[in-house]
């Protein structure tokens, strides 16, 4: 079950990353990933939207559909200090994912690293 943080009236949801898969896998949530762009040129989950908290801007992010925006980081941290910005930014609901991509690839989940030798995106693990 997700823990929920109150922050004034607003709402900070934090999922495990069995909770994030399991929502992403039912194509339930959108997700967005804060890390830097190298981090996510690297590896990420496949079909996960980049905003680097370098250019973080809650403004910018997409909102207006059935699906929950869900930010996930390498750990955790990043996520968090965004999902609070954009509560600052006047959000009544933001979620993020705890442990982040790290947990992620800890867990087995699939995602897309780069092979070394060509560049390429490639299917993990």
């Amino acid at each position: 079950m997700p823990t929920e943080d109150l922050i004034g009236t607003a709402v900070l949801e934090t999922l495990t990353i069995e909770e994030a898969r399991a929502r992403y896998d039912a194509n339930e949530i959108i997700l967005i990933d804060v890390r830097t762009p190298s981090e996510y040129a690297y590896e990420h989950v496949a079909g996960a939207l980049l905003a680097p908290v370098s250019g973080f801007d809650p403004a910018r992010l997409p909102t207006g559909g059935p699906r929950p925006l869900v930010l996930m980081c390498g750990s955790g941290v990043r996520s968090h200090r965004m999902a609070e910005r954009c509560i600052e930014a006047g959000f009544e609901r933001i979620t993020h994912v705890a442990g982040g991509f790290t947990a992620w690839k800890a867990a087995g989940y699939a995602y897309l690293g780069t092979d070394t030798a060509t560049g390429a995106h490639v299917p993990r693990p």
